[in-house]
């Protein structure tokens, strides 16, 4: 199984950006489906984005679609979320998740790291 730690977070201001990066380790990453969900306070967690092992398949919530870019690099067991034109209510603390069931449209990671936050500013 992959186990995942986030990094990059920060805050930033409305208009800005920011790169997460989700380092995985583990014989299984290569093979894993891999994504990033998000949570804000007193709201329940939400799906961002996700890519499967070959990268070329990615799925985006339609609220960063345009803004948010996934991508993976297998050589360093890493995932990317590129985040663009970030707004107030992209603030939350965003966690890495992988393997599970019924990606892309169903999926149910059962891998999660520890999150990270993010905070945009007006």
């Amino acid at each position: 199984q992959v186990q995942l730690v986030e990094s990059g977070g920060g805050l930033v201001q409305a208009g800005g950006s920011l790169r997460l990066s989700c380092a995985a380790s583990g014989r299984t990453f290569s093979r894993s489906v891999i994504g990033w969900f998000r949570q804000a306070p007193g709201k329940e967690r939400e799906f961002v984005a996700s890519i499967n092992w070959t990268g070329r398949g990615t799925y985006y919530a339609d609220s960063v679609k345009g803004r948010f870019t996934i991508s993976r690099d297998n050589a360093k067991n890493t995932v990317y979320l590129q985040m663009n034109s970030l707004q107030l209510e992209d603030a939350s603390v965003y966690y890495c998740a992988a393997d599970g069931t019924g990606w892309p449209t169903r999926w149910r990671p059962d891998v999660w790291g520890q999150g990270t936050q993010v905070t945009v500013s007006s």
